[in-house]
């Protein structure tokens, strides 16, 4: 699915350069559900920015899919954004007067081919909100949903174009650690059930430990790589 090699990524600050990623080389299988952990300022999050084509390395290569698109132009980028990425951040970032099936929608109205008929919309951001578990919330607005509740609805609304990959950046970051184990939960369903590949990333490792495979970063390094498929599937 995914597979990047010397991967290397350089910010200008002024006279000095900040090495983000120093020589990134790994790859990542379809299926996997894998964690992302390291200190702020690892580069966890700029290889996240990376893998979902929302920033280019400066050098190295990233294919996803067997399809090279560190170069693409940007019109190529935001294809594959829509059609094969889902993005879940730490905020929830919904819509406060819509329901929470209106809110899931939004992406099939910003489709490449144009919005998506209404009564399609309806019947795939329903699909997407069952496969989280809150078909019964669905007309429910965002303060009427919990903290947890509101980031499933975020997770469906990622997923409502069928994503091959979804990445979410510090998905738990606003969350009490009971609610933070309802949504990997979650996370951890869509990959079992549905085959989705997942990337989370987080400076937690008590959430890092729900993947099959953890990685961990510092100073734009990977500096460990470890399988745990016996624990997540524990979990799921």
């Amino acid at each position: 699915m995914i597979a990047v090699s010397e991967l290397e990524k350089e910010y200008h600050v002024g006279d000095h350069v900040v090495h983000a990623l120093r020589g990134i080389t790994l790859s990542i299988g379809e299926g996997e559900f894998v964690t992302v952990v390291g200190p702020s300022g690892s580069g966890k999050s700029t290889f996240m920015h990376i893998l979902g084509c929302l920033d280019r390395p400066t050098r190295g290569t990233y294919q996803l899919g067997g399809r090279d698109v560190s170069r693409l132009p940007q019109d190529e980028l935001a294809r594959v954004r829509n059609e094969t990425i889902g993005f879940v951040f730490q905020g929830f970032n919904l819509l406060a007067r819509t329901s929470a099936i209106e809110n899931v929608e939004l992406p099939l109205l910003y489709t490449r081919a144009g919005a998506v008929k209404a009564t399609e919309r309806r019947e795939r951001a329903r699909r997407a909100i069952a496969a989280v578990g809150l078909s019964d919330r669905e007309d429910h607005h965002p303060n009427q949903l919990s903290g947890g509740q509101q980031q499933r609805v975020a997770i469906a609304r990622a997923l409502v174009n069928n994503p091959r990959l979804l990445l979410a950046d510090e998905p738990t970051g606003n969350l009490d650690s009971a609610t933070s184990q309802e949504v990997m939960e979650v996370f951890a369903r869509l990959r079992a059930d549905h085959g989705i590949t997942v990337l989370v990333i987080t400076h937690e490792r008590d959430i890092a430990a729900w993947g099959t495979r953890t990685i961990d970063f510092k100073d734009g390094h990977v500096v460990s790589d470890v399988l745990n498929e016996t624990a997540a599937a524990q979990k799921a």
